[in-house]
């Protein structure tokens, strides 16, 4: 039994439901010879990757949709095995190098001169290069940026590359230059609306308008988190009348009781406590600019204005460091400590007056 985000994800770019002028950007580049390397990016559950798979078909036919998974062994200098896990058609190969951590260099290297070093097989193929889509383009390392880059430089004629990021601003100029930019914006309320309107009709259930916005509300854009909450929300409730409860999930609720200790209590104790939290959350392999972006959210929320400007800026100061980082838990340790002391010394100074 296949999820709903799966089952009525569009397959060709005439099925997608918004942004229908970027459809028809895509087809006529498909259809012209002179196909570019592309990089896709916009917030997620914006429908980038549904955009790229359905390029694909346009591309090259039904065939595109034929895919299996292998897992590959990569060797790294040091002898160190790296087992990365690759879907793949005929006609294009997916991966996300940024799986492996800081060994991602190796696994570009090794796979993308694999590709463009061989010829197109299917002789019946409607283009005669194949595609390379790279997954979390905004997490690769500055290594494995440059060796994509020569890369890119060096088998235009075999190959053609497809990045997909959150956002532009973590790769570097010379990749940015050398692809076509495509941004998927999030969908507004409206199409938001009407999408949620198409799977409930295809589901055969009168969905209220009320519980649309509802869900719409809470998704904030992503399409594929509304769909899901639709999808649970009907199991819950099949009539979705009344009062809806959209349960959050455990790591957002984790994020917010770390807030909550922030803004309570500032000792080094309570450093220690967050600590163990914010271990427990990279553990279970939350992204570090995620739980920083969720509890400082939070502690905003909680905060008087005059120091809000304050914790975003050390949130967006430390999100650049822990970027050029490797230890994400030593960058979210020094924001957190760096708002206790923002609060404890609004909180003295507000006390002072007082006397």
């Amino acid at each position: 039994m296949t999820l709903w985000v799966d089952r009525y994800r569009p397959r060709t770019l005439d099925d997608l439901h918004y942004h229908r002028g970027l459809s028809e950007r895509l087809k006529s580049l498909a259809a012209s010879g002179d196909f570019p390397h592309m990089l896709f990016y916009g917030p997620s559950g914006a429908g980038k990757k549904t955009r790229i798979s359905c390029t694909l078909r346009q591309l090259f036919g039904a065939g595109a949709e034929k895919l299996k998974i292998d897992q590959r062994v990569f060797l790294t200098p040091s002898k160190r095995k790296l087992d990365v896990n690759i879907v793949q058609s005929n006609y294009h190969i997916e991966i996300t190098p940024s799986d492996v951590g800081i060994y991602d260099r190796v696994v570009i290297q090794d796979i993308l001169k694999e590709i463009a070093q061989t010829q197109q097989v299917d002789l019946n193929a409607k283009q005669r290069f194949k595609v390379v889509i790279i997954n979390e383009a905004d997490s690769l390392s500055r290594d494995a940026q440059a060796a994509l880059r020569r890369t890119m430089e060096k088998y235009m004629a075999n190959m053609r590359i497809i990045l997909c990021a959150n956002s532009t601003s973590k790769l570097i100029a010379p990749i940015k230059s050398r692809c076509l930019l495509i941004r998927v914006a999030a969908p507004d309320s409206q199409e938001m609306e009407d999408c949620l309107m198409y799977v409930a009709k295809k589901e055969k259930f009168h969905l209220p308008s009320e519980a649309a916005q509802e869900i719409i509300q809470d998704s904030n854009g992503n399409l594929r988190k509304a769909l899901l909450v639709l999808e649970a929300l009907k199991m819950q409730s099949p009539d979705l009348t009344g009062p809806l409860t959209i349960a959050k999930p455990d790591w957002e609720t984790y994020c917010h009781k770390v807030a909550d200790m922030i803004v309570q209590e500032q000792t080094p104790g309570r450093v220690m406590e967050v600590r163990a939290k914010l271990y427990e959350l990279l553990s279970h392999c939350i992204p570090a600019t995620v739980i920083l972006k969720t509890i400082a959210e939070r502690v905003v929320e909680r905060v008087d204005e005059t120091i809000k400007p304050d914790i975003m800026h050390w949130a967006a100061f430390y999100e650049v460091r822990m970027r050029l980082g490797s230890k994400k838990i030593f960058h979210l340790e020094a924001w957190v400590i760096k708002v206790m002391s923002i609060y404890k010394h609004f909180v003295y100074s507000f006390d002072m007056e007082d006397f």
